[in-house]
């Protein structure tokens, strides 16, 4: 008898690793595989590894993953759209659904030709955002395509562009900071008009006459776990060799990464809502006394 209740509780474990296995997705397939386009139908267009977002007069445009996903690396090369964007918005993140959603944000702010284009970071738990950092971006994005990474796990989400990490934010819970772990969230794109607060807060509007505007993809990879609902919680966050995300490489930044965190933060950055003590009347939100970093 007890011969054969240990080899149940090894089918057991054997069971819900190869649960885990499975859902691992490891998303090296074209765009036109992994996502569908939800508005502007019209213009946008989607061929094999590239998408195509355009915005006009008459619509923006948008797509979204056919998946959802609960803790990886969600990646995708973008060129910006050049020239005077005033009063667009390029959009990148990870979203759940509803009036209780988890968000994980990247918006490209669009900007008057010569000036720096500007990038929006903010983070959503249980519906509630105000956690925008924003910083200015070192190089031309709209000259050629760069890489644009948000990386997930049980510990911290960490917001890369071409492999630096630009911000961090770590996982409090057990301090009564909430941090977006159970629920999966599909990947979404998006350009749109915003030029009631993109640009220079809404001063600066969008310059139709520049139009189509255009933003382009290419590249985009999940290599994420599969949201199969409450039972990915724990299959997700499992720490097991098939949830890389969950190894020791990935519980916090390395020397060399927090130097490049540092050179962003104190060269490039222009907003963050942990210095706005104005803005929260001096009640400032709880994570902006822990360590992120």
């Amino acid at each position: 008898m007890s011969v054969n209740m240990a080899q149940f509780e090894r089918l057991l474990v054997v069971l819900f690793f190869s649960a885990v296995a499975s859902s691992i997705v490891m998303v090296d397939a074209t765009f036109s595989k992994s996502m569908y386009i939800t508005w502007g139908y019209q213009h946008a267009s989607m061929q094999g590894e590239d998408l195509q977002l355009v915005l006009d007069q008459t619509s923006g445009s948008a797509a979204q993953t056919k998946k959802a996903f609960l803790f990886g690396s969600i990646e995708s090369r973008i060129k910006l759209v050049p020239g005077n964007s005033a009063g667009t918005v390029t959009a990148y993140y990870l979203s759940s659904t509803g009036s209780q959603h988890d968000e994980i944000d990247f918006e490209f702010l669009g900007n008057v030709s010569g000036q720096p284009y500007i990038v929006h970071t903010n983070i959503y738990t249980l519906g509630n955002g105000s956690r925008e950092q924003q910083f200015y971006l070192w190089f031309d994005p709209t000259a050629d395509f760069h890489n644009y990474t948000i990386h997930w796990n049980p510990l911290e989400v960490v917001w890369y562009i071409d492999s630096i990490p630009i911000r961090v934010y770590r996982n409090y819970e057990n301090e009564g900071i909430a941090f977006p772990n159970r629920q999966g969230m599909k990947v979404y794109t998006s350009l749109w008009n915003a030029d009631d607060w993109a640009t220079r807060g809404g001063l600066v509007k969008t310059n139709w006459s520049g139009a189509p505007f255009i933003a382009r993809l290419n590249n985009f990879r999940a290599r994420a776990c599969k949201w199969n609902g409450a039972i990915s919680i724990n299959q997700c966050s499992s720490n097991i060799p098939a949830n890389w995300w969950t190894s020791p490489t990935y519980k916090q930044l390395s020397y060399a990464q927090l130097g490049q965190l540092n050179w962003v933060r104190n060269n490039h950055m222009i907003y963050d809502y942990c210095r706005d003590t104005k803005r929260f009347n001096a009640q400032m939100p709880p994570e902006c006394f822990k360590s992120q970093f």
